[in-house]
């Protein structure tokens, strides 16, 4: 239901949106995008301008905002993770509405902890801890050496070792429990081979405890193999429901947790998994 005052028609034409930061801009786009979702029934245009870190950029920031404004007859959205108060200025008269993450919570938080913040750019993103950075890396690095089964010698040092039909997410997901949380994450793909039979295969029988299951709509699946290797039989849609009806038979008569992946994104992937796995991220 609409708010008084306010009207569908209004929220019919295209908006334009910044994501502005002086490094990679992947927090204040990640924050706005949340934001954005619950507004399905307007049409963005999403712009980012990542590493606005000087006085120019920040100009040359601020004229792009104030022609989006004035093309699309109405202001321009700006989610900003900016820490310069000088150029923070600049696009907050740019004509565009601000939606600034950064001074939102940073002098609560100086209030609450009773301490000066350092308003240094880049310590987001930037190397921090050398340790954490080495294990992020570290975990990064086990994901692809353990990708896709292409090796097993190391499953016994794996965190979690995700499996299920080929392309129902594995390695994205991996690399992304390696990226986000430090996690040794390896991935098995069930070929038919596997799937002859409700067993587990033997490499993966005495690592059971560190399993967890992918799978997803035969339909989507198709979608995704037909891209690969159109009109063959791997991206049938035959094979893709045998295959899936058969992985799904082995994970429950195993005992192995299963996510469906088909419309949930990598996040949420990792997340539910996390959370069922009981595993705490290393950094």
């Amino acid at each position: 239901m609409l708010k008084p005052g306010l009207s569908w028609a209004r929220f019919n034409s295209m908006r334009t949106v910044f994501f502005i930061s002086d490094r990679t801009g992947i927090t204040a786009e990640a924050l706005g995008n949340s934001l954005l979702t619950q507004f399905p029934q307007i049409d963005f245009k999403r712009v980012n301008l990542a590493f606005i870190d000087t006085q120019k950029k920040a100009q040359t920031a601020a004229l792009l905002i104030k022609e989006a404004s004035d093309t699309d007859g109405q202001p321009a959205l700006i989610f900003s993770t900016q820490v310069s108060s000088e150029y923070r200025h600049l696009l907050e008269n740019s004509g565009g509405i601000i939606f600034d993450f950064f001074e939102t919570f940073i002098s609560k938080m100086e209030s609450t902890l009773e301490a000066q913040s350092s308003h240094e750019m880049g310590l987001s993103h930037g190397v921090g801890n050398k340790n954490t950075y080495s294990g992020r890396i570290d975990s990064i690095n086990f994901a692809l050496n353990n990708d896709d089964g292409l090796s097993t010698k190391n499953y016994d040092t794996a965190d979690i070792i995700l499996t299920g039909v080929s392309r129902s997410g594995k390695t994205p997901t991996c690399l992304f429990l390696a990226l986000q949380y430090g996690i040794y994450a390896a991935n098995y793909p069930l070929i038919d081979e596997d799937l002859d039979s409700v067993k587990l295969p033997n490499v993966l029988k005495k690592f059971k405890s560190k399993l967890y299951g992918l799978s997803i709509n035969p339909v989507r699946l198709q979608s995704i193999r037909d891209e690969r290797r159109s009109n063959s039989g791997y991206a049938s849609i035959e094979q893709c429901r045998k295959e899936v009806r058969r992985a799904e038979d082995m994970f429950v008569q195993n005992d192995i947790s299963f996510i469906d992946t088909s419309h949930i994104s990598i996040e949420e992937i990792a997340g539910r998994i996390l959370q069922k796995s009981k595993l705490e991220r290393r950094y």
